[in-house]
């Protein structure tokens, strides 16, 4: 139960922030927005200052940011409708860039006590492991890409290396200063002793770490949030192409599910405190980047018909009626919602099995 009550807290807050993102760069604009909520469903708390009515609400899932002019055209000066492009793209993708902020700043809370992080440096080779020599790899070699992904963190190694079935790998590395390539480098998995004498399937290499220092530590907290939006990149991709189905997408009760995995695996109370947390900071960048796809009802969407909208003013001199637009969004809202339970019934499914 905690673990489900902490899964509704983590959406809650995050969706707040995101409503958050919107409230703040509306005010910074000028923008009226006429009420601010955090929660959902009947209000428990009212107050207004300016023309703002702020509220906090029964249900913690969200919030909401009401502007003037956002869901029909208005008259007032300081309603969105009548903004520039410039203050209607920093409103519209503010909610994303608050969650982003959100996913780095629990990174880094994370990271603020730790002394060293592995590094993607080899140290070492397991013995009977082939690829060490002067046309190969070598001991003190950084690798900095695998088929033409960035290495950001460590955790990058095993990812990419596991994504490529033929296992010819195109690497660069740097060696004493010097960047390298390694074109259709092939390397394959085996059985080898690690550091300990224990056994490992893999491809026999042994990888450092290093002590991180205060500019290290914010380097490294931006990399993993950068490599978080890789990681939502890839998996729209693997979607695309075939490689991920369906039934691969999980909704909120599967993320429920993962949450309560991570903490029920966890060694100790502390330990599952911070596997969820680090789990929050990389579902707050997917919300990020998931709502800036140029999708009908998400702020991407919107984005999209904003830009839309100033090619037409520059070559047609007229705009997409406004009304179009909003049925637009609104068959998109729809839809998405009509996945969203097609994916919860899925992951319903899937805890009977």
């Amino acid at each position: 139960m905690i673990y489900i009550i902490a899964a509704i807290l983590i959406f809650g807050v995050l969706i707040a922030v995101h409503e958050l993102g919107h409230f703040l760069a509306a005010k910074a604009c000028g923008v009226r927005v006429n009420e601010f909520a955090i929660g959902m469903g009947p209000a428990l708390l009212k107050k207004t200052k300016g023309d703002t009515q702020y509220s906090l609400r029964l249900l913690p899932i969200g919030g909401f940011c009401a502007m003037e002019g956002e869901e029909e055209d208005s008259s007032d000066p300081a309603a969105l409708n009548n903004q520039g492009f410039w203050r209607k793209l920093l409103i519209f993708a503010a909610g994303a860039l608050m969650n982003f902020l959100a996913g780095l700043i629990i990174i880094l809370v994370l990271y603020a006590g730790v002394k060293a992080v592995n590094v993607p440096v080899i140290r070492g080779f397991a013995e009977g492991c082939p690829l060490e020599s002067a046309a190969g790899l070598q001991e003190g070699d950084r690798i900095l890409s695998i088929d033409g992904e960035r290495i950001y963190t460590f955790s990058d190694v095993s990812l990419l290396l596991g994504r490529n079935k033929t296992g010819d790998f195109d690497l660069v590395i740097r060696r004493d200063g010097q960047k390298l390539r390694l074109e259709n480098f092939h390397m394959e998995r085996g059985e080898y002793l690690d550091q300990s004498g224990e056994k490992f399937t893999g491809f026999g290499l042994y990888f450092g770490a290093e002590e991180l220092t205060f500019g290290g530590r914010l380097q490294y907290c931006w990399n993993q949030a950068v490599d978080f939006v890789r990681l939502v990149r890839l998996s729209l991709q693997m979607l695309i192409t075939g490689e991920a189905g369906f039934s691969d997408m999980s909704g909120p009760v599967g993320i429920v599910s993962t949450i309560t995995t991570v903490g029920e695996q966890s060694e100790s109370a502390a330990a599952a405190a911070a596997n969820i947390a680090y789990l929050a900071a990389l579902i707050a960048v997917n919300l990020a980047v998931m709502n800036l796809l140029p999708l009908p009802a998400l702020d991407g969407g919107k984005i999209f018909f904003l830009v839309v909208n100033a090619l037409c003013m520059l070559t047609i001199r007229k705009q997409i009626p406004a009304k179009f637009e909003n049925y637009v969004h609104l068959a998109g809202f729809i839809l998405l919602m009509g996945l969203m339970l097609v994916i919860t019934f899925q992951d319903v499914l899937k805890l009977f099995h």
